[in-house]
């Protein structure tokens, strides 16, 4: 097995990563969709195309450009094509309502958008309030006052494919709960998605080589699917199998038909598959398994050994952090509930709550840092790396006596489901806007599939009456659906501290 194509020469930007590909090898698979094949020079010609097509839009260099597609090769093209072009993809959540669209758009200030045809009408009602947005739509008959997909590839310009982005200048906004308040956009530059994949590509053995042929099942609105997932395809110039959405039996079967060599996965994914009798035969094929994004619970890894044969990796990382930090491929030897060490060109400390280094041990603040990082938030790039360079992840974790990574707590109050961050008090100011909901606490709760989900605990108005179905439907009138809460508890008042917050630490104790 070949080692992969190597680092690219001085990439400076993303996109450069297809063009490499489609030199190496223009015939070789790029993407497989449903039996349908690219090719890597077939996937460069389209993302020429489509930047050329974008730059004829009149957008210029930093433009933000929102991208509401699944995991299919327009997706692929559409993306590199954004960053070829020198403008900044914006990824859409595609289970996101209106609201929340509309929120991410206007707080980015996009100029245009690119949407599958399921994704059309809540992109354009979204958007509807924001002056001069454009929509594109990937259908052959889009809506009216809409561009299809196709024409914008088709249309001559004499502009050219556009002037590319070099390293420090933005490439994706990647929207986040972050540690405060509504979702706001992680500025992601070329240098730091470029150095997460080079820091990937070091660990031995290699996660992706060009031989392999890779699973994209993981949502590419996400930085584990886009990045670790997507980008390591390109920096290999390996083969990537791309599935809209997760169903166990019918990924089992790609993964058959397609002699799938590296499954990057998410815990519910495993969670499923190891209860099916078909994992075994289908895994046969299967070099690399590995898992990130939320906990992967030991019982779990223990019943996808068992099914498959397969060990799998698990590992740590965040949005802001483009995205790995962490892998049991970098242990000497990976241990059930460890999220590994640092990935190579990752510095990483645990510290106390007064700044020390916590000793051998004790539990601590993971704080990172490396070329990998992001910029801060969007826009002024608040809350970034400190002057030094180095990032607070607000997450907990001690290291064992062999330096191997365990993570105690994450960040505060934040829930994770699928490996997707849901902010409560989010949730929170949906919920209290029902009038007959006096006041309103979210809390996580474990969950045996989603790893958490969210619980409401509802203090109704004197005199109102409801439900536990009327509350989740309100609340899915304005949140993707792994926002809202999946069980309703009904209290007469919610703990307070004495400065009026709701004390969610008391809270957690009695769910």
């Amino acid at each position: 097995m070949t080692e992969g194509i190597g680092p690219v020469p001085h990439p400076r930007n993303l996109a450069d990563l297809v063009t490499a590909a489609a030199h190496t090898h223009p015939d070789k698979v790029a993407l497989v969709f449903h039996g349908r094949r690219t090719s890597w020079a077939e996937l460069d010609r389209s993302v020429d195309r489509l930047a050329a097509g974008l730059c004829g839009q009149g957008l210029g260099s930093g433009d933000r450009v929102a991208l509401a597609i699944g995991n299919t090769p327009e997706f692929v093209a559409a993306y590199f094509a954004v960053l070829r072009a020198g403008l900044v993809a914006v990824p859409v959540n595609t289970a996101y309502t209106v609201t929340e669209v509309a929120h991410l758009l206007g707080d980015a200030g996009v100029s245009l958008a690119i949407c599958g045809r399921d994704l059309a009408e809540t992109v354009i009602a979204a958007g509807a309030g924001i002056e001069g947005l454009r929509v594109v739509v990937d259908d052959a008959d889009p809506p009216v006052g809409t561009i299809s997909l196709a024409d914008l590839a088709d249309a001559q310009h004499d502009s050219g494919p556009g002037s590319a982005a070099g390293a420090e200048d933005l490439a994706m906004l990647l929207y986040t709960s972050g540690t405060t308040g509504r979702p706001k956009g992680a500025m992601l530059s070329h240098r730091a998605l470029l150095a997460n994949l080079d820091q990937l590509a070091a660990v031995a053995p290699p996660v992706v080589t060009a031989d392999d042929i890779v699973l994209l099942v993981l949502p590419l609105f996400h930085i584990y699917g886009l990045n670790a997932g997507l980008g390591l395809v390109a920096r290999a110039g390996a083969t990537g199998v791309l599935v809209e959405r997760f169903d166990p039996v019918d990924t089992l079967e790609e993964i058959r038909r397609e002699g799938v060599t590296n499954v990057i996965g998410a815990p519910p994914m495993y969670v499923a598959w190891s209860m099916l009798p078909e994992a075994g035969r289908a895994f046969e094929t299967v070099r690399l398994a590995v898992s990130g994004a939320a906990p992967l619970p030991p019982s779990v890894l223990r019943a996808v050994v068992d099914a498959t044969g397969r060990y799998v990796h698990e590992g740590y990382g965040l949005t802001e952090t483009a995205p790995v930090l962490t892998s049991t491929l970098v242990s000497e030897q990976a241990k059930a509930g460890s999220v590994g060490r640092p990935v190579p060109g990752v510095a990483l400390r645990l510290l106390d709550e007064d700044g020390d280094e916590v000793e051998d041990g004790d539990p601590g603040e993971i704080v990172v840092r490396g070329a990998n990082l992001f910029s801060g938030y969007w826009p002024a790039g608040e809350d970034g790396p400190d002057e030094n360079g180095w990032f607070h992840t607000g997450d907990v974790a001690y290291a064992d006596g062999d330096g191997d990574l365990f993570l105690v707590d994450r960040r505060r109050e934040l829930i994770l489901v699928s490996g997707f961050n849901v902010y409560p008090r989010e949730v929170e100011d949906v919920l209290v806007r029902h009038p007959d909901i006096e006041e309103a606490a979210v809390i996580g709760i474990p969950h045996p599939y989603t790893g958490e989900s969210v619980k409401a605990l509802i203090v109704v108005r004197s005199g109102a009456r409801l439900t536990a179905e009327v509350v989740i439907d309100h609340a899915a009138r304005s949140l993707a659906r792994f926002k809202c809460p999946t069980a309703v508890q009904f209290v007469d008042a919610l703990p307070h501290s004495a400065t009026g917050k709701v004390a969610k630490g008391r809270l957690r104790e009695t769910a």
